[in-house]
């Protein structure tokens, strides 16, 4: 158990933390003094956890778990196609459950699999890259962030080049599930969403049946009608989770990247004369801005933690970001280097049983798409305004028009 080397806060004394504030920033002061005088704050979502020993330990903790039904209840939303996806998709499954699902899932994400693919990530990257460098003022995400992981996601599932448009669409709607407490119209376009995923990859999953390819969807749908241990139902929801994780958190971190770059030009050029670097500095921005900010679980049962007595039911969230950041762990956590090696693995991939599948995968990606870039343009500097996606879910520019300007060679 973690001990807290200072003393408990008295009720008065918990901070609290506006995280439903569109313009909440996790790695700002008042988070980071939040952190300073206790383990954890109160929020208009229940409590959240700042600290990383802390949430390392509570990811782990066997007396938590994800608790679907909960999350959307919480989110206004008890039934319908999201209710349906979200409550029964193997993230939010535990013990000998997501086992089953996972032990599928785990034949396709082979090391052989990410090495396969990184020739194919690193020229879709240069493509984009050398079409930035022609231009002015490119607008990122639609230029790079977005088209490269969907890119990516299509080959290893499948997707024929002419339907990009139409799964674009849906794949970065559906990030928008852990936002839905900010209301607007973001249940609609969830909604509209999950169902356009559904029917689509329902077809898919019948086009593989009948003629089977060395895609992701054609190894998985193979493996599930020779083997029987996940329904097609569960395979359909299984494949539709996929979409969203490999698409839109990797285009937001994308994005989010060249934010951090264009307040740091140093570090960028210090990438551009030192390629090796690349995988430290996925590292360090994983830690620094990580594109999701916070994760969620929920006591299975009452007990004490830390001082503190935690009932069930209670959703606790865990402050990736601000955790990240924590001096107790990281030294000069402050501060942004790509030269930094990290003492602790990043909490942005979860932990346990539960640690992502695609992190690998995410990691090649954001090398690449790093290398690419450096070695072929200055340094981003933003050039118009910039609108970010909600603190609490997925996070990340909706837009972001990027001035580079090609490296002279």
């Amino acid at each position: 158990m973690v001990s807290t080397e200072n003393p408990m806060p008295t009720s008065t004394d918990v901070p609290f933390l506006n995280v439903i504030d569109p313009e909440f920033d996790f790695g700002s002061p008042e988070a980071m003094n939040a952190q300073a005088r206790s383990w954890y704050a109160d929020s208009p979502l229940g409590l959240l956890v700042l600290r990383y020993a802390e949430a390392q330990e509570l990811l782990r903790d066997r007396r938590l778990d994800h608790n679907g039904r909960g999350y959307m209840e919480q989110s206004g939303v008890v039934q319908g196609p999201i209710f349906d996806w979200f409550v029964p998709m193997i993230n939010n499954r535990d013990g000998d459950d997501h086992r089953r699902l996972r032990a599928l899932v785990t034949k396709a994400f082979t090391p052989r699999m990410i090495n396969e693919i990184r020739p194919f990530v690193r020229a879709q990257a240069d493509r984009m890259a050398e079409e930035i460098a022609s231009a002015d003022v490119s607008e990122f995400v639609e230029s790079f962030a977005d088209p490269l992981p969907l890119a990516v996601m299509s080959k290893l599932l499948g997707v024929p080049n002419e339907d990009y448009d139409t799964f674009r669409t849906w794949t970065n709607d559906i990030g928008l599930v852990f936002s839905m407490v900010h209301g607007g119209d973001i249940v609609a376009r969830v909604e509209k969403a999950v169902v356009g995923l559904n029917g689509y990859v329902a077809s898919l999953m019948e086009e593989k049946a009948n003629n089977p390819g060395d895609d992701l969807i054609s190894t998985l749908v193979t493996a599930q009608r020779a083997e029987g241990q996940v329904t097609e139902d569960e395979l359909r929801n299984l494949l539709v989770t996929l979409v969203f994780a490999a698409h839109d958190t990797t285009c937001h971190q994308l994005s989010s990247a060249m934010v951090v770059f264009s307040r740091h030009p140093e570090q960028w050029n210090l990438l551009a004369e030192r390629p090796e670097l690349a995988p430290k500095a996925v590292e360090e921005l994983i830690r620094w801005v990580p594109s999701t900010p916070i994760i969620y679980r929920c006591a299975t049962e009452d007990f004490e933690y830390g001082g503190l007595q935690v009932a069930k039911g209670t959703f606790l969230t865990m402050c990736v970001q601000t955790a990240q950041r924590d001096p107790r762990v990281f030294e000069h956590g402050d501060t942004f280097d790509i030269t930094r090696t990290s003492p602790a693995a990043p909490l942005l991939f979860g932990a346990g049983p539960h640690y992502c599948l695609g992190a690998a995968l995410a990691r090649v990606e954001l090398a690449e798409a790093l290398s690419s870039l450096a070695e072929r343009l200055d340094p981003p500097a933003v050039a118009g305004p910039v609108s970010w996606r909600p603190p609490t879910g997925i996070h990340g520019p909706n837009e972001l028009p990027l001035r580079f300007g090609a490296r002279a060679r």
